[in-house]
């Protein structure tokens, strides 16, 4: 039984990237039995209910403040794994750590990974997670070749893109809005080598930066672009491509995986956030970006170096805790998604518009995507490009505004948005870049499997509080 089911204390809880709070009702279910007891007692109660996996959403997409928020991170288990497929079978709460810990050694990797090791299986199909090899290999959701989804009556559907093929197209990439995934199966990757060859390449601007990722794609296992946002939008890219190893056991083992704990083999890495909250301001920041750069400028200049997947893979993970070097307003990412005629000019502006306002992002991503099958997709034939804003006190109303001119410009070229990343969307953004076809088929799902409207949270309330067939009758301000 779940303690305390009937009436569960407030908890107060945050997204990732801590600008979004909320204090609500927080279940951990242990068991699928759980899970479904805590639905009936949600339906009873009338309450709306946000899934939740690891918690990494940067913004609001699995808070809920006046209902439930059903965290699945207890329901952990990996219950089979295919050696001659590759095919894994998993609860929902296994972590990306989680599977490659346990498919590596056997040769295996996970077919796409986000920048993290910590998030769930079922977070990242929820959301269909996109990695530095989107380019080649898409996004999660092709490569899971079916999956089960709980309803909040209590029902279970298979789907697969044969079967309920409508269920799987929309909750793959639905954000949590029409089940609970129980079971997932993922096809993993067999991998020649533990290790990749990395190299740099430095691009003194986004100009050359898109040019060069063009060119790579082609020929690279894996690509992603550092980007100075401050400095104008020189930057880094880094290529990999997996090793010839002729004797690959070595590399496969967890040992030569793991991240050091200390840093010069001296300073425990959970210290360095504080390291880096003393430099997190315009000037550290543009001295930090300044030495990556020219410190990068040297990198290029030497030869494909191995590197573990799990380092080139999980880069965010080698200073546990760094996000509190963010506190106490906590950081928001602008993702924009742009077609590959129109990025070079639109991630010009949004720079621009940046510095203009004087709201400088302190870290910028670029990497290349491909389109994908899903009906609520954020994929396009082009770019992306991640900037962190931080959240000051004195700044919110100019961040929202900042958002909204950068939103224009996005939108304007045929870009789109990521619900992992979003915080600062308002309801008039999702009918410009989704396709009027797929809200009215997501809506029709949603009246279908979900007739309460019972999965809701702070994010679909933001950005669809009219449902999900068309636009909002009002623009509504962004939330920070």
């Amino acid at each position: 039984m779940v303690d305390d089911l009937e009436a569960p204390p407030l908890t107060a809880i945050s997204g990732w990237g801590m600008a979004h709070h909320a204090r609500t009702r927080h279940l951990r279910p242990r068991s699928i039995d759980e899970l479904k007891e805590a639905l009936r007692t949600a339906r009873t109660q009338g309450w709306p209910i946000a899934l939740r996996g690891a918690g990494c959403s940067y913004g609001d997409a699995a808070l809920q403040s006046e209902g439930l928020v059903l965290d699945c991170s207890r329901l952990n288990r990996i219950l089979a794994f295919d050696e001659q497929t590759g095919i894994l079978e998993a609860e929902p709460g296994v972590t990306i750590e989680q599977i490659w810990r346990h498919s590596l050694p056997l040769g295996y990797w996970p077919p796409v990974v986000p920048g993290t090791m910590f998030p769930t299986l079922g977070g990242c199909a929820a959301m269909n997670i996109h990695g530095k090899n989107n380019f080649a290999a898409g996004t999660i959701g092709q490569h899971i070749p079916s999956f089960e989804l709980l309803l909040a009556n209590g029902e279970t559907v298979v789907a697969s893109p044969d079967k309920n093929s409508d269920v799987f197209f929309a909750a793959i990439g639905g954000f949590g809005m029409l089940g609970v995934f129980t079971r997932i199966w993922l096809r993993l990757k067999k991998v020649p080598s533990g290790d990749l060859m990395v190299e740099a390449i430095q691009c003194p601007n986004l100009a050359a930066m898109v040019a060069t990722l063009e060119a790579e794609r082609t020929k690279s296992d894996y690509l992603v672009g550092w980007v100075d946002a401050i400095g104008g939008g020189r930057g880094l890219i880094h290529r990999a491509n997996y090793r010839a190893d002729p004797s690959p056991e070595a590399t496969f083992r967890l040992s030569h995986q793991d991240l050091p704990k200390r840093f010069f083999g001296v300073v425990p890495k959970s210290w360095l956030w504080l390291g880096l909250w003393c430099l997190l301001h315009r000037p550290g920041m543009r001295i930090v970006n300044a030495l990556k750069y020219w410190a990068g400028a040297r990198a290029a200049k030497q030869p494909a170096h191995p590197q573990a997947l799990v380092a080139f893979s999980f880069l965010l993970d080698y200073v546990p805790g760094w996000k509190r070097a963010y506190r106490p307003g906590g950081l928001v990412q602008y993702q924009s998604f742009v077609p590959k005629a129109a990025a070079e000019s639109v991630f010009t502006e949004l720079l621009r518009l940046s510095k203009e306002a004087g709201i400088s992002p302190f870290l910028g991503v670029m990497k290349r995507h491909r389109p994908d099958p899903f009906l609520l997709t954020h994929a396009v034939d082009g770019y992306s490009l991640a900037l962190d804003f931080p959240v000051r006190p004195g700044t919110r109303s100019r961040l929202a505004a900042l958002a909204r001119a950068m939103d224009e410009v996005v939108l304007s070229a045929g870009g789109k948005f990521y619900f992992a990343k979003d915080g600062l969307l308002g309801p008039t953004a999702p009918p410009r870049f989704l396709a009027e076809e797929s809200l009215r088929k997501f809506g029709e799902l949603k009246a279908r499997l979900d007739p309460e409207g019972r999965f809701s949270t702070m994010l679909s309330q933001r950005l669809f509080p009219a449902g999900f067939a068309g636009a909002a009758s009002s623009p509504v301000p962004h939330l920070v």
